[in-house]
């Protein structure tokens, strides 16, 4: 945990950077404003003194999000306005991002599970990104962050000696690729072509985080969330051989605004990852060590990989990981460090800050209570 507490939105560094924070203020719409990540580069706007607008779906979610980024630590008020817009639906972009100076495109489709069919990913993901691009051409916005993920880096490609950055892509064409993948990757690509040969004017600057942890701020949170969750609510048996990225939510907020404004910015994109890359036995000593008797229902044991496949035949999200298996992966940070001053916080910082946020705002099976 930070040593501002649980919620401090500023970076590791616990400073807030003037990149952030200038005399000049900015209106900057959010995409996606009740997703985990979006509702943190809401609060984080805020506390830099920006105007903020946010697209949801459904209007009705504007109290959701409200009582998100009160629980963040930002005060909204009138700084923060709400428009429906759809990814799948030219309706409502126009209006959002008129009169914006830059645009975080966060919102994109992260089910728990394979799709039906892979094109419910990656038609959203692609036309949805073209969308927001093309309506922030036309209306004069500065710049456009992206969201992309590591998934468009790092899937699909044998293991290699060293870690993977930001001139590497996933090939989407690899057999066995999952929809999510796939998605991110096609959707990133389309954008740079986009702005190659239609951009105008328009800026472009794209983060790639790994899996997001970190404190969640209500019922809506990322996909990856589910691994501390069902870590903690014993719905495990133990740890499959399989390695994952790890970064705090308000780390990836915090990227998302440096490369919205810094020149050296324009035209990048950035690894959004903390430490190195950590096996499930080490998430689970972390949580463990950290946590106490608020984590006894956490596994220490390895599972062989042949479980695990014999497991994936009854439940689809194991499925999707099964390619991964038994492969050493990392990443490293060193651009949007160098480039942007980004300080990330520890692996286990923002693995015991999930955990925390869970227990708090009781969204765990059985009630667990964290340890005195």
């Amino acid at each position: 945990m930070s040593p501002s507490g649980p919620f401090d939105s500023t970076s590791a560094g616990g400073r807030t950077d003037a990149r952030q924070s200038g005399a000049v203020m900015s209106t900057v719409l959010v995409t996606g404003g009740s997703g985990f990540i979006g509702s943190w580069c809401i609060v984080q706007l805020l506390q830099a003194g920006h105007t903020v607008r946010t697209t949801v779906r459904n209007l009705a979610r504007e109290g959701d999000v409200r009582a998100m980024v009160k629980a963040g630590g930002a005060q909204a008020g009138d700084r923060l306005s709400f428009f429906a817009a759809n990814l799948e639906s030219d309706a409502g972009w126009k209006e959002a991002v008129s009169g914006c100076d830059y645009v975080l495109h966060v919102a994109s489709p992260f089910p728990a599970g394979e799709p039906k069919h892979e094109d419910e990913l990656i038609v959203p993901a692609r036309e949805g990104s073209l969308r927001v691009l093309r309506a922030a051409r036309d209306t004069g916005v500065k710049r456009v962050v992206l969201t992309s993920s590591f998934a468009a880096v790092g899937y699909g490609k044998k293991p290699q000696g060293r870690p993977f950055d930001e001139t590497d892509w996933t090939d989407p064409g690899e057999p066995g690729s999952a929809a999510y993948v796939k998605s991110k990757t096609i959707a990133e690509r389309a954008a740079w072509d986009f702005i190659a040969k239609e951009g105008g004017g328009l800026e472009l600057s794209v983060v790639n985080p790994v899996g997001v942890f970190g404190p969640v701020l209500g019922s809506d949170y990322s996909t990856s969330i589910l691994l501390v969750k069902r870590f903690m609510e014993g719905d495990v048996p133990g740890c499959p051989k399989l390695f994952f990225g790890i970064v705090d939510v308000r780390d990836v907020a915090d990227l998302h605004i440096r490369a919205m404004t810094d020149p050296a910015a324009k035209g990048e994109r950035f690894l959004a990852t903390g430490s190195e890359f950590a096996s499930m036995i080490e998430i689970a000593r972390m949580l463990k060590t950290r946590l106490g008797a608020a984590a006894n229902n956490v596994p220490t044991r390895q599972i062989p990989n042949w479980v695990v496949r014999l497991a994936a035949l009854r439940d689809p999200a194991l499925k999707l990981v099964l390619p991964e298996l038994g492969k050493v992966k990392n990443a490293t940070n060193a651009k949007a460090r160098k480039l942007l001053g980004w300080a990330p916080r520890s692996n286990e910082d923002a693995l015991v800050a999930t955990a925390e946020s869970l227990i708090r705002l009781g969204l765990l099976k059985g009630g667990a209570k964290k340890a005195a």
